[in-house]
């Protein structure tokens, strides 16, 4: 009998832990632009993915759990530490060193308009619909107000830097609908697995292209955010990721993407000092209306209200 780890809750509780699992998240652009400082964009991917796959074994092993030896599950493993961390991290921390943490959450939280296309392809149960399309519609307006005209202007690094944002957020997409596959294992195993997949590819990688033991050893404050991008941002937001996943339905749980940007933007305003253009802030709210046309809940809600009120 097949086991299903995620029949616990399908209240608003489930939304609200989302929420706080993705609030962890956009504290990442934070602790990364902070390790960003001494560090290099791989290295700080290898520390995020390393730290957290410590931790999650740990506890995995703590609560009774082991990771699997089935090879055609870590195959998957590898595919979604791929799609998840490793690419998305990469572009986002690499994208960082070009553009403010707050603009990049921003950019990030696309991530939803991405899988509901993602989703109409790939899936029979998840197609668009006039809602959806009005909100894909809006969000890529948002985008093209943020950095189209800039990109008639020839190669800049922060339109590269954007765009690699973007990059990321399909790359979520993708995860988000491949994560599916995961539902009859434990959470923590699921975490636990594709991080310590993701480790295992990044290994080499910084080996041959950042070379770490040629900079300067890495400040306290250094060392304090990579923790707290390893364990917060990632090790707790994950299992929580995973145990949402496969019953909030890939565009439902990735519209919590709300959150990010928002704690992302407090941050970097607040601690680091950044400051976003106007035009950043009128995309925000284009991609934030796309979004919640893509959810429908609101337009539900209203019809509700229009509803009884007659």
């Amino acid at each position: 009998m097949e086991v299903d780890y995620h029949e616990y809750d399908d209240g608003p509780s489930r939304v609200v832990i989302a929420g706080l699992a993705l609030g962890f998240m956009g504290g990442s652009f934070f602790f990364g632009k902070v390790a960003l400082v001494e560090l290099k964009p791989f290295t700080v991917v290898l520390g995020r993915v390393g730290f957290a796959t410590i931790a999650l074994v740990i506890l995995a092993r703590l609560l009774g759990h082991r990771l699997p030896c089935d090879m055609r599950l870590w195959g998957a493993f590898f595919i979604m530490g791929a799609l998840n961390n490793l690419i998305p991290f990469s572009l986002i921390f690499w994208g960082q060193t070009q553009i403010a943490s707050g603009l990049a959450a921003i950019l990030n939280a696309t991530t939803p308009l991405f899988t509901v296309v993602l989703a109409h392809l790939l899936t029979e149960e998840e197609k668009i619909n006039s809602g959806k399309l009005m909100g894909i519609s809006l969000g890529l307006v948002g985008v093209i107000i943020m950095i189209g005209p800039e990109t008639l202007g020839g190669f800049k690094l922060h339109v590269v830097g954007q765009m690699a944002i973007l990059g990321a957020a399909l790359s979520y997409a993708f995860a988000g609908l491949y994560g599916r596959r995961f539902r009859a294992h434990p959470p923590l195993v699921t975490a636990a697995g594709q991080l310590t997949a993701t480790t295992v590819m990044m290994i080499p990688i910084v080996f041959m292209i950042d070379q770490p033991w040629t900079l300067p050893a890495p400040s306290p404050i250094t060392w304090g955010a990579l923790v707290a991008l390893a364990l917060l941002s990632t090790a707790v937001a994950y299992v929580i990721y995973f145990q949402l996943l496969a019953t909030a339905g890939a565009t439902n749980l990735l519209l919590v993407t709300f959150l990010i940007p928002v704690s992302a933007i407090l941050l970097g305003v607040i601690i680091l000092g950044e400051r976003l253009d106007v035009k950043h802030f009128m995309g925000m709210v284009l991609i934030m209306l796309g979004l919640a046309a893509v959810d429908g809940r609101l337009l539900a809600y209203r019809e509700a209200i229009h509803t009884k009120a007659f």
